[in-house]
């Protein structure tokens, strides 16, 4: 799976992050580079859909956390890869 704004949400879900530290997260946990243009994209999209929020810092790099609508549909996406993934491997032990 290589949703990128999955995979923000996956990192924002352990805790506040801005842009760098979200994009080293991802690859690290996810093996996906996302290059700025990617990243950005997903932030904007999450954030106008109110699953992330920008939050204030005395920093010049803005942090982004994850909102309760945010972990709601992440809880919910997560899910449906979870039953994805069950089918595929039990279809696979038959094959």
């Amino acid at each position: 799976m290589n949703d990128p704004g999955l995979m923000v949400m996956a990192s924002l879900a352990d805790g506040d992050k801005h842009g760098y530290a979200i994009m080293t997260d991802v690859e690290r946990f996810a093996g996906v580079k996302l290059g700025p243009g990617t990243l950005y994209g997903a932030i904007t999209r999450l954030e106008e859909r109110g699953w992330i929020c920008g939050v204030e810092s005395d920093d010049r790099r803005r942090p982004y956390r994850l909102t309760g609508e945010g972990r709601a549909q992440l809880a919910e996406q997560v899910g449906a890869l979870d039953r994805l993934v069950k089918t595929a491997a039990r279809r696979l032990k038959r094959a």
